[in-house]
C-alpha cells in the first residue's frame, strides 16, 4: 500500500504524520568559488567569512580556487550553477574590468550573477620610483605631457582593476602613458620598486611597505574621498575632479537565488564583518568596512561594469 491511500490508513489509525517540505536554508555545505589562486586577498577573506559562517549555521564552508581569464572562469562556473545559495562566487574589482573587457564571454557578468554582500573597499595608491623627479599628482601630468610615451607604469596584468584605474586616470589626464602588463600583481610591484617602470596604481597593502621605507614615493589616492589609512595623501580628484577608482570585495550568487536567501546570508555575512574581530583582518588587505543591502551591491558591480566599458571604449582596450 503507497501513496495517499497509507496516509489515510496511518491517519485513521491516530499515526500523527508530518507534511514534507524542504529543509531550511543551509542544509548542507557552501561552497565559496575564489577566482584567483590561494593567497590573494579575496582568498584571505573568504576563508575568514566562511569559517565563521560554519560557526554560526553548523555547515562548512569550502573555498575552491577556480583561477583564470581575470576571475571570468570562475565567475562562468557561478552563474551556471544551480541558483541556491550554496555555490557563491568572492571576486574583487578586477571582476567588472575584465567582464567590460572581455566581450565574448560564456555568460552575462550583468545578468547571470546577482549582488550578495559587499565585503569592504579600498582605495588604490598612486605611486611613483623616487628616480622619477615628480612630488604630487600635478607635477606627474606636467611630466607625462612634456615626454609622452616616455613613462610607463606596470599592473597585473590587461584587464585588471590596477589596468583600468591607471588608463582612466591617463585618459581623465589626458596624458600618453605606457602599459607593461604582468601576470599578477606582485612582480609588478617588484619592478616597480626596482626602477624598471616610473609608475605604480596598486592596492595600498601591495605597496605601502615600499613607500614606508622610501623605495617608492606615494602621490595620491584614487578613492573620491581621503582614506582613513593615510589621511595625509590627497585624493587624485583634488587634482582631477570626477576621478574615482578603487578595490572592493565581494560575494555574488546565481542570479536566480531565491531572495530570502541573498537576504539571510547578506545579514549574516553583515554581522560577521562588522564584529571586532574581523576589522583589524579588514585593515590587514587595505579594506574598509562597507555594509549594504544586497540588491545595492547588485547596482553597484553593474554600474561599475558600465563605468568600465567606457574607459574601455575611450581607450581602444578592447582585445
Amino acid at each position: 500500500m503507497r501513496g495517499p491511500a497509507l496516509v489515510c490508513l496511518l491517519i485513521l489509525a491516530g499515526v500523527p504524520v508530518q507534511a514534507s517540505h524542504a529543509q531550511p536554508y543551509p542544509a548542507k555545505p557552501i561552497r565559496f568559488v575564489v577566482p584567483v589562486v590561494a593567497g590573494g586577498s579575496n582568498d584571505i577573506l573568504g576563508r575568514l567569512i566562511g569559517e565563521r559562517l560554519r560557526e554560526r549555521w553548523g555547515q562548512p564552508v569550502v573555498v575552491e580556487n577556480r583561477a583564470g581569464a581575470g576571475q571570468m572562469i570562475g565567475a562562468d562556473f557561478v552563474a551556471k550553477s544551480a541558483p541556491d545559495g550554496y555555490t557563491l562566487l568572492v571576486p574583487t574589482g578586477t571582476y567588472t574590468t575584465s567582464a567590460a573587457l572581455q566581450s565574448k564571454l560564456p555568460f552575462d557578468p550583468i545578468n547571470d550573477l546577482t549582488g550578495v554582500s559587499m565585503i569592504g573597499d579600498g582605495p588604490l595608491m598612486v605611486t611613483v620610483h623616487p628616480s622619477l623627479p615628480v612630488k604630487s599628482v600635478k607635477e606627474l601630468i606636467a611630466l607625462a605631457r612634456a615626454r609622452p610615451g616616455e613613462i610607463y607604469y606596470s599592473s597585473a596584468g590587461t584587464g585588471s582593476i590596477i589596468h583600468f584605474a591607471t588608463e582612466m586616470f591617463a585618459a581623465t589626464a589626458k596624458i600618453n602613458i605606457v602599459h607593461v602588463p604582468y601576470k599578477s600583481g606582485a612582480p609588478a610591484v617588484v619592478d616597480a620598486v626596482g626602477g624598471h617602470v616610473q609608475l605604480l596604481i596598486t592596492s595600498m597593502a601591495a605597496v605601502w611597505p615600499h613607500v614606508k621605507t622610501g623605495r617608492m614615493r606615494a602621490l595620491a589616492i584614487t578613492s573620491a574621498k581621503r582614506s582613513s589609512f593615510a589621511p595625509e595623501l590627497p585624493t587624485v580628484s583634488e587634482f582631477l575632479p570626477g576621478y574615482s577608482a578603487s578595490q572592493w570585495w565581494g560575494i555574488l550568487a546565481p542570479s536566480k537565488t531565491p531572495a530570502e536567501i541573498v537576504t539571510r546570508l547578506n545579514a549574516e555575512i553583515n554581522r560577521i564583518l562588522g564584529s571586532e574581530e574581523m576589522k583589524p583582518r579588514l585593515v590587514e588587505q587595505g579594506a574598509e568596512l562597507m555594509l549594504m543591502p544586497a540588491d545595492t551591491f547588485t547596482r553597484y558591480v553593474r554600474d561599475e561594469i558600465t563605468k568600465w566599458r567606457k574607459i574601455v571604449k575611450e581607450r581602444q582596450l578592447q582585445s
